[in-house]
């Protein structure tokens, strides 16, 4: 007979994954009420978003690894303990650098998933484990839906530092759940974890980031922005170095090479880009007073609705991918779907003047968004072997992270490059060239998901691609988004465009 800790396991993995969409809930609707309550500017108050995602960027492919070995619990439980200090410190009135501390701590927990994800594949019975996982990847994105209004609710209601103490709160709950719940993984053998890896992508991604962040401020030609970006050109050229050459990686670039793994490391930078180039700035134009001109003047709670069309939109791609794919193929769907996000910000650039156009262009991007990350596990399962898919996914996950972390950063540029002197919100022409530029990175986005795979030379082996009986197996190894976003949908895309063909 089932023990009631079995029982037990997976709603838990389940509240935890809901917890990780609370965490991501806690950064794009709250970034001007931070700017107020620190007192700092809008463009500090985007490091909130910011440091959390180049947090995740690192924490990702780290936890993934030690979680790879005997000690997967103690990572969870550990992951856990410091989402629920980051989240204390957010909530104490201790001062912005306190906040941007708890914040990044706050960034490891969008790790978690993942793990959740492996913990039932190792534990549960292959039929009962691939329900669980697309009710775990689902949880994740049905749970950022209700987390941006509800983080907005209590925001408005109990001010920032009440939003932080319900992240606390869950976080706790969270921890108790896992604690109790996630057994021990003591068979399976240690994997070395690749330190100067991670210590040379997070170096490279925060020079990266900061020399986006200031090049308004410190001027795009001064010694400090050309230095910083030369040094993370530097550092992420010795870490692919390092990467290709290590005996235990901390991702495994040398599939990059492969054309399918290059789209889908391609779309996904480029789309994380994108995504939160239009997430970021909407949160803070529906929140810009009316007295602008273009303002929208609405409250943080407003703030946090205006996105949840996007989730929704993202959950109905999850159900729309396998449809478009078996009538056509994911090399059709990918550019298709970046093209839809391409009418989304072109419709964005001018059409902005209240709520109602706001959510049509929220709900009609987060369909864009949802195809293509639901198609992209379809690129990486026909190109690696069965046994290498998790770390394919892993190094995607970073890439998605990283381009989240500059589509943040790149967007409070823009709109501080639009403030003028001693105003307090950018000019309507900023919120115009964000649409403009994200206009451009969604172009570059289809032209790449055409051109790329058209790349000879690419490995098309049949026994790199698993069969439908075998669908379990390549679910169990995908990792979702833990980020406001769509998890990674329907992963039976790659396998669609087999029977396709």
């Amino acid at each position: 007979m089932e023990s009631a800790r079995a029982r037990a396991l997976v709603p838990c993995l389940a509240f935890v994954c809901l917890v990780t969409a609370v965490i991501g809930s806690l950064g794009a609707p709250l970034i001007p009420s931070i700017a107020v309550m620190d007192h700092v500017s809008v463009t500090d108050a985007q490091w909130s978003l910011t440091i959390t995602q180049l947090l995740a960027a690192v924490a990702t492919p780290v936890m993934g690894r030690l979680g790879d070995g005997p000690h997967r619990r103690t990572v969870i439980v550990g992951a856990l303990v410091l989402v629920v200090v980051g989240c204390v410190l957010a909530a104490l009135p201790l001062g912005f650098a306190t906040l941007l501390v708890g914040r990044a701590l706050q960034g490891i927990g969008l790790g978690l998933t993942p793990l959740t994800i492996a913990v039932a594949r190792d534990v549960l019975p292959v039929k009962r484990a691939v329900p669980v996982i697309a009710l775990l990847s689902i949880t994740a994105v049905t749970g950022v839906g209700l987390g941006y209004p509800l983080t907005g609710l209590v925001a408005q209601w109990g001010g920032v530092r009440a939003a932080y103490w319900l992240g606390a709160v869950a976080s706790v709950l969270g921890l108790a759940a896992a604690a109790w719940a996630v057994p021990a993984a003591r068979h399976r053998a240690r994997t070395p974890l690749d330190v100067l890896g991670a210590v040379l992508l997070a170096t490279g991604t925060a020079s990266l980031l900061v020399a986006i962040s200031e090049g308004e401020s410190w001027g795009w030609v001064s010694p400090r922005v050309d230095g910083m970006i030369v040094a993370s050109v530097l550092l992420f050229t010795v870490w692919v170095v390092w990467e290709l050459r290590t005996a235990h990686p901390l991702v495994a670039l040398r599939w990059v090479r492969d054309s399918s793994v290059m789209t889908a490391s391609a779309a996904a930078v480029l789309a994380g880009v994108g995504m939160y180039l239009l997430l970021s700035t909407v949160t803070r134009l529906v929140q810009t007073p009316a007295s602008t001109g273009y303002g929208l003047g609405q409250t943080v709670v407003v703030a946090g609705l205006a996105l949840t069309p996007f989730s929704v939109g993202s959950f109905l791609a999850n159900r729309l991918t396998p449809v478009l794919v078996r009538r056509t193929s994911p090399r059709t769907v990918l550019p298709m779907s970046c093209l839809i996000l391409l009418a989304a910000m072109a419709m964005f650039t001018s059409w902005r003047e209240n709520m109602t156009q706001i959510m049509v262009v929220m709900f009609v991007a987060g369909l864009g968004v949802g195809i293509i990350f639901a198609v992209i596990p379809g690129f990486l399962v026909r190109a690696v072997p069965s046994h290498e898919t998790g770390s394919a996914m892993s190094f995607n996950q970073v890439l998605r992270y990283i381009g989240y972390a500059v589509g943040s950063a790149l967007s409070a540029a823009v709109l501080q490059g639009h403030t003028h002197a001693g105003a307090a919100y950018p000019a309507s022409s900023g919120y115009t060239t964000v649409g403009l530029l994200s206009c451009v990175v969604w172009l570059a986005s289809a032209v790449v998901a055409v051109l790329v795979p058209l790349r000879r030379g690419g490995r098309r082996t049949s026994t790199t691609v698993p069969s439908r009986e075998h669908a379990g197996s390549v679910a169990e190894a995908t990792p979702p988004s833990s980020g406001p976003g769509p998890g990674p949908g329907p992963v039976l895309s790659g396998l669609d465009e087999r029977s396709a063909e």
